[in-house]
């Protein structure tokens, strides 16, 4: 008869664990020999929960059990000595750690994320599609440098833009054909849609330099009574022109609409006696000023959309972080030139 051999139990493999930063663990953790540091997927489920507030949703949107997800949200209130929501039916929040802890680990998976898309980049040349919807009314000339970065570190990637009204860009962006959008106010708000506000800028009153106003430093509304008004189609702040001009007895009963920023600047320039409000961010002209006009004051904010819990490729992620983390000059009267 053979030597026994004591049997040594063997060890289950573990999933591979994917720490995003350290959280200083106690002399007990050490004993139990816990990992401290949190996971990515755990900072995962947790913004999907913070945004929906809904442990069933924020698991479909995530692709896991909701049990799963369950653990995962204890093990992190287990991390931070807290509830981070609290569970109510019918009416589930977030606790004020819930709420403070929120934008913090957002940045930290943006972080982490952007980090990773940018290490594959600079490994591969692999063709990467962009599809970016973009409002009629936003100069894309004020994006070329993040666009740039991102081509740096994507040598491969082929965008595609597409230009709408906002009810065209809130479109392509449902139905999958545009995976991010650039535009002022969208309208009716969909509940999947997120928005990062990049810079706001004011409408400003832009006239020929041989006009009969271009040489006041400032126009008060009753001057423009009886002008001939250029007006893009699909401005999203039009009816807020409309609404400022008619507070101050002023209708614009003359006016001409244009497809194109380009068009338009361009019939400005020809001094055919027209004059338009246009966003400050809009492409300047040496023959062009631009002036405030007294008790009139509309303003929009520019911004970034995506699709809340529909996967963003590589590229899509990269862009979206770079606009984000852009720095944009003041868009104001003189300040970005006429």
């Amino acid at each position: 008869m053979g030597p026994t051999r004591s049997r040594v139990p063997r060890r289950r493999p573990q999933a591979p664990r994917d720490p995003i930063f350290p959280v200083s663990p106690s002399s007990s953790d050490d004993r139990k020999g816990r990992n401290p540091a949190l996971e990515m997927q755990q900072i995962r489920y947790f913004i999907a929960l913070a945004q929906t507030l809904n442990f069933t949703r924020a698991a479909e949107i995530c692709n896991v059990s909701q049990p799963a997800l369950t653990r995962a949200i204890k093990v992190l209130e287990d991390e931070f000595g807290g509830d981070l929501i609290r569970r109510e039916r019918g009416d589930s929040h977030l606790t004020e750690l819930g709420r403070r802890m929120l934008p913090l680990m957002q940045q930290c998976y943006d972080a982490a994320t952007s980090a990773r898309t940018l290490a594959r980049a600079v490994k591969s040349n692999d063709v990467a599609p962009l599809s970016v919807a973009v409002s009629r009314t936003v100069n894309l000339g004020n994006f070329v440098t993040p666009l740039s970065e991102m081509f740096a570190a994507y040598p491969g990637a082929q965008l595609k833009v597409r230009r709408g009204t906002a009810t065209e860009v809130g479109t392509l962006l449902k139905d999958g054909s545009a995976e991010l959008a650039i535009a002022g106010p969208l309208g009716d708000r969909w509940e999947r849609l997120d928005a990062w506000p990049l810079f706001d800028e004011p409408y400003v009153l832009t006239v020929n330099l041989d006009h009969r106003l271009a040489r006041r430093n400032e126009v008060e509304a009753a001057q423009l009574a009886g002008e001939s008004f250029l007006c893009q189609v699909g401005c999203e702040m039009a009816d807020a022109v409309v609404a400022a001009l008619a507070a101050h007895g002023v209708a614009m009963s003359s006016t001409h609409e244009i497809e194109t920023e380009n068009d338009l600047i361009s019939l400005l320039e020809a001094n055919a006696g027209m004059v338009a409000f246009v966003p400050a961010s809009a492409q300047s002209s040496a023959k062009l000023r631009r002036l405030a006009v007294q008790g009139i004051d509309v303003r929009r904010s520019v911004s970034v959309y995506g699709v809340a819990g529909r996967q963003r490729s590589a590229v899509t992620t990269t862009l979206l972080n770079m606009l984000r983390a852009a720095d944009w000059p003041v868009f104001e009267p003189g300040a970005h030139g006429a």
